[in-house]
């Protein structure tokens, strides 16, 4: 928000200087964006009157012009400005003034004819782009003043960036309201006497929507002069805080809404059908804005309509068909409370933001309506004229927000901000910022206040809110630094649980890197990866693609994927660790995952070997790696299964304890075509709270009696897996078997067809004796005839 400091001082006029000011501001939670002058420098500039205009005699788009403004004298000037006329009041840049840009004005003759002096449009003078003519100026403007005095261009714009929060400072009266409690100033509130009624014509108004509309107040302003002007110093306050001059009574109702903070409409009166009432939209019903646009309402919008239909989005923008125009005579104001929570988002559903939206969705002092109907009556009357009505108010006063009762302690006030605060000046903070003090009660060194919130702030309802309000009057450069002093029993880490920080140092190690991505996800992606399952819609998301909440982290890391692929990097081993997001009979499901996705090189390149593409079982490799964290990998399996997403053959279920945590596999080929990814690509999901739960280490002697190795090669078929005969040979080993690996795996010349060729490594030991050849002998006899047995296997000679 922009606001002129010449306009705010009227309000407030602390005895500092600008950047003071500003730095207030700021500390204050105001934090101002830029501070810029209103016009750069420039002197030497006047009020002029053309006294007389000729044309040109050897041009015809140049004028001659006698121009007073120097004294008693009149001077000539010649000007190509397309509004030059006799009775205008414009700048007049003497001879000798220096223009922006350091444009010196000398005397010069243009086409034969001299000329003393230069006629000044906006632009020349830097204070805006409008250069299609002169800068006309006020009727009433005084012909030889200083132009730099008379519009005040010594005035500094300043940019206020407010947090959403802080709607009761959207005005000119909020931050002078803010600025008198830092200064401890008196504040000059402006005078909005009642404007007494002319005539007893009203408007009748109904509110058929009273939870979303509790207050609606309106006027109605007869016989106003549709010809008449905004005055300059109006428009000038108007183009500093960002708005153009459209005509006298749009100018007045922007006007209010910049200096109390209040939105208002004028509708002509002559337009509108029977009465006003503040309803909900029909599913459907259309209507034309003042912006061109054409929109159809749906039954959630509030509308401001008559006996025709809708005639404004309340609380957004007017429409078309009751606009006020250069021949309006009659004009009805409106100046209402809407329900913030109605308001919020509703303006972005329809692609549209506008200055009263901005306002309204933020929160509108309750109390303001009839004042703002005063002070723009009271404006309109002094400019256009015309014959005000009684006001009219409509209110549902159990739908209008109450004010809220907060407690204060001193020790929680201490607490929270490190410093002993004076009683005295606690009341005196809170009851500047309009706090009602309701009571005070001392007990020994302690002190309790409660306080009634003023009906501007709507962000203030708990006790923290009230030591947020004092710390930045209070100001934070006051509060000193000092260290906690504090009992803070620590908390055991339970060594049954694996650490995050110890997962993401494994999968670090293995050469992932950690990324996060968005929890909303686009449901078209989302059905080919988890079509069996429900997600949640979000009711107003912030894109079509990012419109469900996630059950799967494998749409995120895909995206990494494709960007990855799109910027030329084709070796990519990322993981994340987040939330997915279910329904089902039961509700709302949320539970914490950790997925990842390879693909492209097993290995960065390098010039001393050549490297392949990653595969299923380097994936794999990863996996048990993070899974031994736990030590229990004996409690883990992957069994071969189908997913939507993974390809047939090379999809496994990973398992804890034979109950299903996960799933890994290869992208399927379908799948990859349609997200536009050129290379295979390996993901696997895991719930996380299965891997987090650890066996806790227990010391074991090491054996001091050597080990025994028998390699023992079996045939059998090529559907058996290796966990399959790792869990039957381990059975049949005994208790002496300390590890089984495979180490081989052949199809080829010598085997049948569907058969294979898997050699095993056995190691045996014992912690109390040496081993005998017979006992090796035995237990490697034990592991033949279970396979034999359990997979028809077949000894290899």
């Amino acid at each position: 928000m922009k606001i002129s400091e010449s306009w705010l001082r009227e309000w407030v006029d602390p005895a500092i200087e600008t950047p003071q000011l500003v730095d207030q501001l700021t500390m204050a939670g105001l934090e101002v964006d830029g501070v810029e002058p209103v016009a750069p420098e420039f002197s030497g500039v006047v009020v002029g009157e053309i006294v007389e205009v000729a044309q040109h005699p050897d041009a015809d788009k140049l004028w001659v012009c006698q121009v007073a403004g120097s004294g008693d004298q009149t001077l000539q000037v010649v000007c190509g400005a397309p509004n030059a006329r006799a009775g205008l009041k414009v700048p007049f840049a003497l001879v000798g003034a220096v223009l922006p840009g350091d444009l010196k004005i000398r005397e010069a003759k243009l086409r034969g004819v001299e000329s003393f002096g230069m006629l000044c449009a906006e632009q020349e003078l830097g204070i805006s782009d409008a250069s299609e003519g002169l800068w006309e100026l006020a009727d009433d403007a005084p012909v030889g003043a200083d132009l730099r005095d008379y519009l005040s261009l010594d005035d500094r714009i300043i940019e206020v960036d407010l947090t959403p929060n802080r709607g009761d400072c959207l005005s000119i009266r909020g931050v002078a309201r803010e600025v008198g409690v830092l200064n401890q100033a008196q504040v000059a509130e402006q005078a909005c006497d009642p404007v007494a009624p002319v005539t007893d014509r009203v408007f009748d108004v109904t509110l058929s929507a009273p939870r979303q509309c509790p207050k609606y107040a309106g006027r109605v302003l007869r016989n106003i002069n549709p010809g008449a002007s905004a005055p300059q110093w109006m428009q000038e306050r108007l183009r500093r805080s960002g708005l153009r001059s459209i005509d006298p009574v749009v100018d007045v109702t922007n006007y209010v809404l910049l200096e109390l903070g209040q939105p208002m409409h004028a509708f002509d009166l002559r337009k509108l059908q029977g009465g006003i009432d503040v309803r909900m939209a029909k599913q459907g019903e259309k209507l034309a804005l003042l912006d061109g646009t054409d929109i159809e309402l749906d039954d959630t919008t509030l509308v401001i309509a008559d006996s025709g239909g809708a005639v404004a989005m309340a609380g957004i923008m007017g429409g078309a068909a009751t606009a006020v125009t250069d021949t309006t005579t009659d004009i009805f104001l409106e100046s209402a409370f809407f329900d913030p929570v109605c308001i919020a988002g509703k303006a972005r559903s329809y692609r549209l933001h506008t200055d009263s939206s901005h306002r309204f969705e933020r929160g509108v002092d309750h109390r303001l309506q009839e004042l703002a109907i005063e002070r723009a009556t009271a404006l309109l009357v002094d400019i256009v004229g015309g014959e005000p009505g009684p006001i009219i108010v409509k209110q549902n006063t159990g739908d209008l927000p109450q004010p809220a009762e907060v407690t204060l302690s001193s020790s929680g006030l201490a607490q929270q901000l490190g410093v002993e605060v004076p009683a005295e000046q606690v009341e005196d903070i809170l009851t500047r910022l309009g706090m009602g003090h309701v009571d005070t009660q001392r007990i020994d060194d302690a002190t309790t206040w409660q306080f009634r919130t003023p009906s501007w702030r709507f962000d203030i309802a708990i006790e923290a809110d009230l030591v947020e309000e004092i710390a930045r009057i209070y100001g934070y450069d006051n509060i000193p630094s000092t260290t906690v002093n504090a009992a803070l029993p620590i908390s055991g880490d339970p060594e049954g649980r694996l650490p995050l920080s110890v997962v993401r140092e494994q999968l670090l190690a293995d050469g992932f890197q950690e990324v996060v991505t968005y929890s909303f996800v686009d449901p078209d992606i989302q059905r080919l990866i988890t079509p069996e399952l429900q997600a949640v819609t979000l009711a107003n998301p912030i894109a079509s693609d990012m419109s469900v909440m996630r059950t799967s982290i494998w749409p995120g890391l895909l995206s990494v994927l494709r960007n990855n692929l799109n910027r030329q990097q084709n070796r990519v081993r990322a993981f994340e660790i987040g939330q997915v997001f279910t329904l089902s009979s039961d509700g709302l499901t949320q539970e914490n995952r950790i997925a990842a996705i390879i693909c492209g090189g097993a290995k960065p390149e390098s010039w001393g070997a050549e490297v392949g593409d990653v595969d299923f079982f380097d994936l794999k490799g990863a996996v048990e790696s993070l899974l031994s964290l736990t030590g229990e990998q004996g409690s883990y399996r992957f069994a071969a299964d189908s997913h939507p997403a993974l390809q047939v053959g090379q999809t496994a279920r990973i398992e804890k304890s034979g109950d299903s945590i996960g799933h890994i596999g290869k992208l399927h080929p379908a799948l990859s075509k349609q997200l536009d990814i050129s290379r295979d690509a390996f993901v696997f999901e895991l719930r996380l709270s299965e891997i987090q739960h650890a066996k806790v280490p227990v010391f074991q002697d090491v054996s001091k009696f050597p080990e025994v190795r028998r390699d023992l090669a079996f045939i059998v078929d090529q559907k058996v897996t290796f966990d399959e005969i790792k869990q039957v040979a381990s059975n049949a080993a005994g208790k002496n078997l300390t590890d089984l690996k495979v180490f081989d795996v052949y199809q080829g010349k010598g085997i049948e067809n569907n058969r294979k060729s898997v050699a095993l490594g056995l190691t045996f030991q014992d912690t109390s004796r040496t081993l005998t050849e017979e006992e090796i002998n035995q237990a490697a006899s034990c592991v033949i005839s279970a396979l034999e047995s359990q997979f028809e296997a077949r000894l290899r000679g």
